[in-house]
């Protein structure tokens, strides 16, 4: 077994680890405390290939794969959570099941313009009234005479919402059907028909934007089907099993954040006359953040690497998920209590953390979801 990485993936986490640090760390504050999109930066990572890093070269992506899609997300995730969290949404949500599930024409309109930086994307699935349960949804797509579909309905939790140009949406367009009636969508929100809510005051990830969509009397045209008629939970569930690999990757970044912050404070801070680090309770808990954060690396690793041989990653991805989500929860509650009063102020970075790491439990299949998939995956019940 090769622990080693390729110069590729080495390059990319380094351009990654490089725009962190110079441009995404040090407006992180400002982004968090105003709730202002992070534009700029944005634009940034996708003229460096990292909003495309599995897109191939044809479609205005870097090209490369999966275990360099998580060294790069950690990286920016460490710089800043609510940027990673945009760049998860673009690589894995919208642009890979385009990618898996799109006509040539659908990816050269959408995914170049995601890849390069042009244009947000959003991947639009949650409704008021249906979270891990999909196949409640109520958002409906009636189909025409022409083969055009008309869309009503409502979205909720849209990440990228209020700023993203195309949406990969899943409307119920056999309700009879139930999880084999509904259809992908793609959708350009500059046509008629299509309306934004307000953005959400989120706890974390606050330069994330996100809000409410309404579709009234939207028109989607044959072209814009994703897939075929009736396979959109099947591209919904394919597309999030990669989008739990981008958010394992946010979590060990922000965790990472934490406990090197961590690491310098007990080195620095003293009590009772000597450094903090040397206090057998806070080397417990420097001992049990490393190992939790190194446990979940490579279980992310492991998932990325299974999907990148073409087989299929879906339990891989979940235990990834499940894993690192509740490691950077616990080490980010951790690293503020070392902190003390320190952490819980907004001086330091450490509350923002501790905000950041608790959206990684709840997204793309909370923790309990994540349980559910594991269980059945081993038993093979349902």
């Amino acid at each position: 077994m090769d622990f080693a990485f390729n110069e590729e993936q080495l390059m990319i986490q380094d351009v990654a680890r490089r725009i962190a640090q110079e441009k995404i760390g040090p407006s992180a504050e400002h982004h968090d405390r105003t709730g202002e999109f992070p534009l700029e930066n944005i634009r940034l990572l996708g003229e460096n290939g990292l909003m495309g890093i599995e897109v191939p070269a044809e479609y205005g992506g870097a090209g490369m794969d999966p275990i360099a899609y998580v060294l790069a997300m950690i990286e920016i995730a460490a710089g800043d959570a609510a940027h990673s969290t945009i760049m998860s949404v673009n690589n894995s949500l919208f642009c890979n099941g385009i990618l898996t599930f799109g006509t040539e024409e659908q990816k050269q309109k959408y995914v170049r313009a995601i890849a390069e930086g042009r244009e947000i994307g959003a991947f639009a699935l949650t409704e008021p009234q249906s979270g891990s349960d999909a196949t409640a949804m109520r958002c409906r797509a009636v189909k025409q005479a022409d083969g055009s579909f008309v869309v009503n309905g409502k979205k909720s939790w849209i990440t990228s919402g209020p700023v993203a140009r195309y949406i990969v949406l899943f409307a119920m367009s056999e309700p009879d059907k139930g999880a084999r009636g509904i259809t992908a969508f793609m959708i350009d929100t500059e046509k008629a028909g299509f309306h934004r809510g307000k953005t959400e005051p989120k706890l974390g990830i606050r330069a994330s934007a996100t809000c409410e969509i309404e579709f009234t009397d939207y028109v989607v045209g044959p072209e814009d089907v994703l897939g075929k008629e009736g396979e959109g939970f099947k591209i919904a569930m394919g597309v999030l099993d990669a989008g739990r690999i981008g958010i394992a990757s946010q979590a060990i970044g922000i965790a990472r954040a934490a406990y090197e912050a961590t690491i310098a404070y007990v080195k620095e801070r003293k009590a009772f006359g000597a450094p903090i680090g040397t206090f057998q309770m806070t080397q417990a808990k420097i001992a049990d953040m490393k190992c939790k954060l190194d446990a979940a690396t490579l279980l992310t690793l492991r998932a990325a690497w299974v999907k990148g041989q073409g087989q299929r990653f879906s339990n891989q991805a979940a235990i990834a998920k499940l894993t690192a989500s509740e490691a950077a929860m616990w080490i980010t509650h951790q690293a503020l209590q070392i902190h003390g009063g320190m952490g819980y102020s907004k001086e330091m970075p450490i509350e923002r953390y501790f905000r950041d790491a608790k959206i990684t439990e709840i997204y793309e299949g909370t923790s309990e979801i994540q349980r559910l998939v594991i269980a059945r995956n081993e038993t093979g019940l349902r």
